[in-house]
């Protein structure tokens, strides 16, 4: 929780831009991808996970 929250106040677009791309709801173009850090998905940050997964879940185009 920590690391979410250290990312999202140190760096909020990158974190929202991430959290929005996984999710489904930022399109999937090159422009964006440069602002998505692929790192913040390691295994041990549960919330950003938890975080992705109910984003996603509440994207009709993403079922």
């Amino acid at each position: 929780m920590v690391r979410l929250l250290t990312s999202l106040i140190g760096e909020p677009a990158t974190s929202i831009s991430t959290l929005l791309y996984y999710s489904g709801l930022l399109p999937h173009n090159v422009v964006l991808l440069r602002m998505v850090r692929h790192e913040l998905l390691d295994q041990e940050n549960h919330l950003f996970h938890f975080l992705i997964t109910l984003m996603s879940s509440s994207n009709p185009s993403h079922q």
